[in-house]
């Protein structure tokens, strides 16, 4: 297949790119710039300059392509409200390129703040309405449309080399305050999973994925966030301290809410429907390796 990737220089986005060329397809990728159009075609991919927010660019590339894979997001939390609108236009505007057609989208979504059935959030568990980020919400009404759409979900740490996201965050915050802290009890878990076990999640659901199927790519339940923390204060040599209340919100700022939540996940039908399992090591073992 010729799939067309946005976010493929991205943290994840590049490893499912590496995923899709090292399985026999072709790639064509969303650059923002030159510098990661060079990166894409060093990848091995065609890239194809433009941003979210072009919108003809982006119909150009899901039409060129056998399939679809979204992974592209606008990091700026200081506007979040603007970049979810921005990604739900790109989504709505990649499913109308391929409606007609049995070509396939797959559209990221996450798992955090999802509801839960028995205490862990499953692949039945649906996006409600009003969610943070609305792509799974838009990705299933494109598929109750007709159109070949899934969702894959990631958990709050998707972890490897080159990640830039909340772990190394927490861990920045540690050095700032000169102190590993988490929330409460730190009994709050944290589902994960390897950058490259995503990526194979991403290739799986783009290959046999169902209409409005929705896919957790989980490779661990939940860790605690106490022990996240008890690792950093470890390898810092920094004390490890409990904080609650404003005491929380000033050590990790507008990550306190993440930090505090609690959305074990779990994937056995991802696992079943698309024989998946992870083969990386997990978030603990990884932060030894690779993060500080």
């Amino acid at each position: 297949m010729k799939v067309f990737v946005t976010g493929a220089s991205g943290f994840i986005g590049s490893a499912v790119v590496k995923e899709l060329i090292g399985a026999g397809h072709q790639v064509i990728g969303l650059a923002r710039s030159e510098e990661s159009a060079k990166a894409i075609r060093d990848a091995g991919a065609e890239a194809l300059l433009g941003g979210l927010e072009d919108l003809d660019i982006l119909k150009q590339g899901a039409s060129a392509a056998d399939g679809v894979i979204h992974t592209a997001f606008i990091h700026d939390f200081t506007q979040y409200a603007k970049a979810n609108e921005v990604e739900k236009t790109a989504i709505r505007t990649l499913g109308e390129a391929l409606k007609g057609t049995a070509k396939p989208i797959v559209v990221t979504a996450g798992i955090l703040f999802l509801p839960k059935t028995g205490g862990v959030v499953t692949e039945d568990d649906a996006s409600p309405a009003g969610s943070m980020r609305s792509s799974e919400t838009v990705a299933m009404k494109l598929a109750g449309e007709g159109i070949h759409a899934s969702v894959v979900r990631l958990p709050p740490s998707v972890h490897g080399n080159g990640d830039k996201g909340f772990v190394p965050f927490i861990i920045a915050m540690a050095r700032k305050n000169g102190v590993s802290a988490y929330p409460g009890e730190g009994t709050n878990l944290w589902p994960a999973v390897h950058r490259l076990d995503a990526a194979k999640v991403f290739r799986l659901a783009l290959e046999e994925g169902a209409v409005g199927a929705r896919y957790n790519a989980v490779g661990e339940k939940g860790i605690e966030m106490k022990a996240i923390a008890g690792l950093i204060a470890e390898k810092l040599n920094l004390p490890l301290q409990s904080l609650t209340d404003d005491a929380l919100l000033k050590h990790f700022e507008w990550m306190s809410g993440f930090i505090a939540s609690d959305s074990p996940a779990v994937s056995d039908r991802t696992r079943e429907k698309l024989g998946w399992t992870p083969t990386n090591p997990g978030l603990l073992a990884d932060m030894e390796q690779h993060y500080f």
